[in-house]
């Protein structure tokens, strides 16, 4: 189906010059003069290569219909993912790219959202939270207010967040997978 290129977001899939794009960035973009355009980071499905394409707002591109599935985490083997569907146990393997940063906050047995077009994974999209432990937190620096300042935090992933000052080593915090950012302690 056609849809108008100012409406594309991250992970919809659309048919550019006979291939299958999966797409990465969208920003719409206004110049003091002229027309607004969208701004669009895809990446070639089959190929793997990224492009940054200018398209007006009003073009109109095609969209691929996807089909999604649920898919649960089971180990990492370098820059492989392997995960195992939950509707017909078949495992799939995945390389970090088709994953991305998210890949980090990963946990055995967790359950993902996959978009599949003819069998074949396209993305995942991972919990839109997750728990992890503060394995190191900086001190809090004297003179710092509570709700205005952060301290940088890393987490059992080794990810780095940004943290109040109260949050210490040893606690559980809940983060936001799509920007890996603090959003309150764990309530256990």
């Amino acid at each position: 189906m056609k849809v108008a290129a100012n409406t594309l977001r991250k992970g919809h899939v659309v048919e550019y010059n006979n291939k299958l794009w999966i797409v990465m960035e969208n920003e719409l973009r206004s110049p003091g003069k002229g027309a607004a355009v969208a701004q669009v980071v895809m990446r070639d499905i089959v190929a793997g290569n990224k492009m940054d394409i200018r398209f007006a707002t009003q073009d109109m591109v095609e969209r691929v219909r996807i089909d999604e599935e649920e898919l649960q985490f089971l180990f990492a083997n370098g820059d492989e993912y392997t995960f195992m569907n939950t509707q017909n146990y078949e495992q799939v393997t995945l390389a970090k790219d088709i994953i991305g940063d998210q890949a980090a906050f990963l946990q055995d047995g967790m359950l993902c959202k996959a978009q599949v077009n003819d069998g074949k994974v396209l993305s995942i999209e991972l919990p839109e939270t997750v728990t992890m432990k503060i394995v190191e937190a900086d001190p809090v620096v004297k003179g710092q207010t509570a709700s205005s300042s952060y301290k940088p935090a890393v987490l059992e992933n080794g990810v780095r967040v940004l943290v109040p000052p109260h949050i210490e080593a040893g606690i559980r915090i809940v983060v936001r997978t799509a920007d890996a950012t603090y959003l309150e302690r764990a309530k256990d």
